[in-house]
């Protein structure tokens, strides 16, 4: 679960990290007020949405102004001007794609007289089983080009669980950014804090970019991104009441009602496979043969026909869908259930488009028994080839 820079730093606040003060809005009525309330000379105005690279994004609306996402104010009218263009239009930037998305809140700043930036991440390591740290002089910048651009600038360490951070560390972190006396000193300690906050609220990815060192010679985290275990969320109900489900995929949203693992792509031909490894090799032959998948979706090893009748729904729901298929090796999953499951969703929602079915493994006979009795317009398949090649083919062939 990912939630906004501005909650991400209350966040940080709580266990002593250094941010800035500021002032989260939903209305631009309300920044007036909130500029006040900081006091200036120089404000920041966020847009808070669930992606990076929002200084470097643009507006859709043209009545939004040619500057990015993040902007520098230098009056409290500014703050309002900026507040009216930015809340309700679209910011598209390199992570959100072409669709962009909906600026519904905005982070009023104070601003920062910046002497150095640096970038400061923390993620679990799955080689190491570990917490991570990745540290770099290139603050500021993608880490993805600069892990192109200029690799050795890039510094990795893991820390071990049975002792936490370590003095070491520490020094590791200041060596890396070139900071020595008092900024050593506070490089360590927002270490301690920022792997606290990590492994206390169950984070799976903590991003500080950049990491700032003021004129007057003070660490501090300008902006930060956090993205939260969902797995462990029901430890947290203080982090689940900061979802805003409205930056979310409303099938995404309701698959997880389901416990469906669901993604939404942007191909055009629906899957329901049961296990991430053949819904991934699903995927792939779907592209092979000149077509591109609609989602990633896993109904799990054990779903139920109500679970299975869900996951249909939430497919045919999606109007890029041209076609459907269904790729399930029945283990625990037994194949008359899922037959059971798509014949009734079939029934409550109507089949507007192609569908293949491909069935194999336990009670597999059972299960091409109901589909071929079911009266439907269901094609069958024998293997994982035969199905992807009929469904792209009958794809093709509606167009």
């Amino acid at each position: 679960m990912n939630i906004h820079e501005y909650q991400a730093k209350a966040i940080l606040k709580s266990f002593g990290a250094p941010v800035s003060n500021g002032v989260a809005i939903l209305k631009a009525e309300d920044a007036a007020a909130a500029a006040k309330q900081l006091g200036g000379p120089l404000w920041v105005v966020k847009s808070q949405i669930h992606a990076g690279g929002r200084g470097k994004g643009k507006f859709k609306e043209a009545t939004a102004g040619e500057k990015g996402g993040v902007r520098l104010a230098k009056s409290v009218d500014e703050v309002v001007e900026f507040a009216k263009q930015m809340l309700g239009a679209t910011l598209v930037t390199i992570q959100t794609g072409p669709a962009g998305k909906q600026v519904n809140r905005l982070y009023i700043e104070d601003g920062s007289d910046i002497a150095k930036e640096f970038y400061l991440s923390a993620l679990v390591d799955r080689v190491t089983s570990r917490v991570s740290f990745v540290v770099s002089t290139e603050g500021g910048m993608d880490i993805e080009q600069v892990a192109h651009d200029a690799p050795e600038k890039i510094i990795t360490f893991s820390v071990d669980p049975a002792t936490g951070v370590m003095p070491h560390h520490g020094r590791t972190v200041a060596k890396a950014l070139g900071l020595t006396g008092e900024l050593a000193k506070q490089a360590d300690k927002l270490l301690n804090q920022l792997y606290r906050a990590f492994v206390e609220k169950d984070m799976s990815m903590l991003e500080i970019n950049p990491l700032i060192v003021t004129t007057d010679g003070q660490l501090r985290c300008l902006d930060a991104k956090v993205s939260f275990d969902s797995n462990a969320l029901y430890r947290h109900p203080d982090v689940m009441a900061l979802r805003d489900e409205t930056e979310e995929d409303a099938k995404e949203i309701e698959a997880s009602k389901y416990d469906l693992n669901y993604i939404t792509l942007d191909g055009t031909i629906g899957c329901m496979v049961n296990g991430a490894g053949l819904a991934m090799a699903t995927m792939d032959i779907i592209k092979l043969y000149g077509e591109a998948p609609a989602n990633f979706l896993d109904v799990g090893g054990g779903a139920s026909k109500e679970k299975v009748t869900a996951a249909f729904k939430i497919i045919t729901a999606d109007p890029n869908v041209k076609g459907i298929l269904i790729n399930i090796f029945g283990g625990i999953m037994r194949c008359d259930v899922i037959a059971e499951g798509v014949i009734a969703a079939v029934k409550e929602v109507g089949l507007k488009v192609p569908l293949v079915v491909r069935l194999e493994g336990t009670n597999v006979e059972l299960g091409k028994k109901i589909v071929s009795e079911s009266g439907l317009n269901v094609i069958s398949a024998d293997d994982l080839d035969d199905a992807a090649q009929k469904i792209v083919k009958a794809v093709k062939e509606a167009v």
